[in-house]
């Protein structure tokens, strides 16, 4: 084939990565295909816009059928982001037998069981390494280099918003509200953050890699949620006293009761690996039966990193084209149940205000005990008038127990206010 046509949906951050990243590397990319890469159309909105880069007017259509009805284009890249219309135009894009580039994690993590069916019935691939992660490799490797092992944990700051927050409330002692604006200013954060601070974002990119990890298929709607909007400076500080830092994670486990999903703030000691990753950095740990453990970093989002991944699937596509072959699709071949919060077995920070009278701890002890909750440490803090804050750390206990021992905490007459609940992960 002398080249390998690519339409393009969106020409955004991540469109404009990949579509430079292509043009400047071109003769290298093209001799590590075996065939030149040519973009022939790109859908945008507005024609006329200025995007900032060197580009052949005539490339650009604000019709989808340029692309999607054209016999001669071989690989579709879409980039426009969101569920609707990207959706009904990737299936329509795979069903016709052009292969699918994408870096939609929504699209992917809700819809990933129909996009997948489509590919099979176009005898076409389906690529989305730029969907988590950003240029961080993680859904190659899963699905090709650690396919041979049995994965037993990922753990990983997927969000580099909420990680840049929580880097600099560590760094300067500064609360989330004042941090969430500088990150808006800078434009690491949405003018409506609620996907990254509530967690929602990391849910999306959990549900992919677990999936994909543990061979069975994960939905956004199966992952426990909890956002990072009730981390305040004295956790942080509370942290850092106990040797801990604080992270937003994505956890995912296979145990033989069915398999953990969750996304929320954790306490992880200083010398896990992923307490050190800080700022927008992203990292994923993974542990397999027999590579043990190992951990990808890099940046987890941009204009050229994510470009990075999107132009390393085109090229996979491009090569499956070439030698008419088609690569690994879906891997989601059991159906492993879910294993209900409750059960999950954690250690706990919790932030209490009390009065400051005798007899307090002791009513608080007496109800995490008939709870089965087992306290390794409990420290009076700060007082205010009459009421004390005191900060308490479990032993490896059950979530669920630890929920009724709190419901009992919360309806004594001396105990204020319960402030925060934080898991304590990552014990090595």
């Amino acid at each position: 084939m002398d080249s390998i046509k690519i339409g393009m949906l969106g020409l955004g951050t991540v469109g404009k990565g990949a579509y430079k990243i292509i043009a400047s590397n071109a003769e290298m990319i093209d001799r590590k295909v075996g065939s030149h890469l040519e973009f022939v159309k790109i859908l945008v909105r507005d024609q006329n816009k200025d995007r900032g880069i060197d580009l052949d007017p005539n490339l650009l259509t604000t019709d989808p059928a340029d692309i999607l009805d054209d016999p001669s284009i071989d690989i579709v890249v879409e980039v426009l982001g969101g569920i609707h219309p990207a959706m009904d135009y990737s299936l329509k894009a795979l069903a016709s037998g052009k292969s699918l580039v994408t870096a939609n994690k929504d699209m992917i993590a809700e819809y990933g069981k129909e996009l997948f069916a489509a590919a099979e019935t176009g005898g076409a691939d389906l690529f989305f390494e730029g969907s988590v992660g950003g240029g961080i490799p993680i859904i190659r490797p899963l699905k090709n280099c650690l396919s041979a092992n049995r994965i037993m944990e990922i753990m990983g700051i997927i969000n580099g918003t909420t990680n840049y927050m929580l880097t600099k409330m560590t760094k300067e002692g500064s609360d989330y509200n004042q941090i969430l604006r500088e990150a808006q200013d800078k434009g690491y954060a949405e003018a409506d953050p609620a996907s990254d601070v509530e967690g929602y974002d990391a849910a999306r990119k959990l549900a992919i890699l677990a999936s994909i990890a543990f061979n069975t298929r994960v939905t956004l709607n199966d992952v426990y949620i909890e956002g990072i909007t009730r981390i305040s400076a004295k956790d942080i500080e509370y942290a850092r006293e106990l040797n801990y830092t604080v992270k937003l994670l994505g956890i995912a486990k296979d145990t033989p009761e069915g398999i953990e999903v969750r996304v929320h703030p954790c306490f992880i000691p200083y010398s896990h690996p992923l307490a050190s990753v800080n700022d927008v950095f992203n990292a994923i740990f993974v542990r397999g039966d027999a590579v043990g453990e190992t951990m990808f970093y890099g940046r987890g989002a941009g204009e050229m990193p994510t470009g990075s991944a999107v132009a390393a699937d085109i090229m996979d596509a491009a090569r499956d084209k070439l030698r008419h072959t088609q690569g690994i699709n879906c891997t989601c071949f059991d159906h492993k149940p879910l294993k209900p919060m409750g059960s999950i077995e954690s250690k706990y920070y919790i932030r209490i205000m009390v009065q400051d009278k005798p007899g307090v701890l002791a009513s608080i002890a007496y109800a995490f005990g008939d709870k089965d909750v087992s306290l390794a440490s409990v420290l009076q803090k700060h007082t205010e008038g009459n009421m004390a804050e005191i900060v308490l750390v479990t032993h490896r206990v059950l979530e669920q127990n630890l929920q009724n021992a709190i419901l009992m905490v919360e309806q004594l007459s001396s105990v204020g206010k319960v402030h925060n609940i934080i898991r304590v992960e990552g014990e090595l």
